[in-house]
């Protein structure tokens, strides 16, 4: 494998203050993993929202190089930048085309996915002159979220007037409780979409991303789209075990303390020491995507879950002491020994030792908003598959 940096702050990555390591293989092998359990169906790649933090360029790249043809992204913005990076791949927006934003789609060969009628007015105005252009269908299975009603959907399958210009290449749904196998709504979800893929005869169906990849063959249709699962995080609980972890995020140490039984740490002396201690200040905080809610002491999670954020370091767990700040985040080290740790050194926050869910679980939140509010301090080196 090779490595290269990508660095956001213009300092070298060993001494970075805030670093990301990206393991673009772990991406790959990811979605190969989804791909096999996804059978006969083929298997997209939801890069939306900067490629889940992670970089829509390099994440994109490597994807349509180990095979991706098919990708989801949210935004046309978004599907530009990945046209650059996947030539020849059929990339679909999810917010669909809106007045003004025709010319990117044209310009960059991207699908709308349509969800509603004023979408489809509109795109039919957009194609009369344009000639035939694919789309997309979003048809809303009980999600209550994005999509024609299934009496639209039904309606328009066998609207004979509709124009001969209008193509839909894929007929699409989401499931609302996919990492929960024994809902009942997965199935009425099911069978709701095949009533809907039935209708719209030769036009290819898709109704899972990643958890409902696991639900088995029922679910998979003629294409899936795996998106938390590439990036090595849960879509189902646990899920993520058979996956390989994608991303490592690192903090420097910046001085390490000396404190005395009784003193306070940090913002609102919310953490009294019952101990002398040795505290570690870090360069990241919540401006990094480090959630205040994982703080020690001092935030209204606190009292629903008793232990905050850990890192790790030294070969060992290290808890946050008092709340985290902006910028900075003081982990207790008391229990290393002497001589272990020294400013410079790096904890880590997440990655190969502590998993993306566990880290998100002590903020109260999922993988998925703990990767795509990493933001842009973090210096990033990016590991390419061979």
């Amino acid at each position: 494998m090779t490595e290269y940096s990508n660095d956001f702050t213009d300092l070298n990555f060993d001494w970075a203050p805030a670093r990301l390591t990206v393991d673009l293989s772990a991406i790959v092998s990811n979605w190969q993993a989804m791909r096999a359990l996804s059978g006969s169906a083929r298997t997209a790649a939801v890069v939306k929202a900067d490629g889940y933090g992670l970089g829509i360029e390099d994440v994109g790249e490597a994807l349509y190089a180990a095979g991706a043809a098919d990708f989801f992204v949210a935004v046309p913005e978004e599907g530009a930048t990945l046209r650059q990076f996947a030539p020849d791949a059929r990339i679909f927006v999810l917010s669909g085309m809106w007045p003004g934003t025709e010319e990117t789609f044209f310009e960059n060969g991207l699908v709308p996915v349509l969800a509603s009628e004023e979408q489809l007015a509109f795109f039919f105005a957009a194609i009369a002159d344009y000639g035939d252009y694919p789309c997309a269908l979003q048809v809303d299975t009980g999600f209550n979220r994005l999509g024609l009603t299934l009496e639209e959907a039904m309606r328009l399958a066998g609207d004979l007037s509709r124009p001969a210009s209008f193509s839909p290449v894929l007929v699409l749904s989401h499931l609302a409780c996919g990492d929960d196998a024994a809902a009942s709504m997965n199935r009425e979800q099911l069978e709701r979409f095949r009533t809907v893929a039935n209708a719209f005869e030769g036009v290819e169906a898709s109704l899972s991303a990643s958890a409902g990849i696991l639900l088995g063959a029922d679910y998979h249709f003629d294409l899936t789209r795996p998106g938390i699962a590439l990036y090595g995080g849960d879509s189902a609980p646990g899920s993520s075990k058979m996956l390989k972890p994608v991303a490592t995020a690192e903090a420097r140490i910046i001085q390490i303390r000396h404190a005395k039984a009784g003193e306070n740490v940090s913002y609102g002396a919310t953490k009294s020491l019952q101990r002398d201690s040795r505290l570690a200040v870090v360069s990241a905080g919540y401006a990094d995507g480090y959630l205040r809610a994982k703080s020690g002491t001092g935030v209204p999670l606190r009292e629903a879950i008793s232990t905050g954020g850990t890192g790790f370091l030294a070969g060992h767990r290290v808890p946050v002491l008092g709340r985290i700040t902006m910028d900075m985040t003081i982990f207790d080290i008391t229990d290393l020994p002497e001589g272990a740790v020294r400013a410079g050194d790096y904890v880590e926050l997440f990655g190969n030792h502590i998993a993306l869910d566990d880290a998100a679980a002590a903020g109260g939140t999922i993988g998925y908003e703990l990767l795509t509010s990493l933001g842009l301090r973090y210096s990033r080196r990016y590991i390419q598959p061979d």
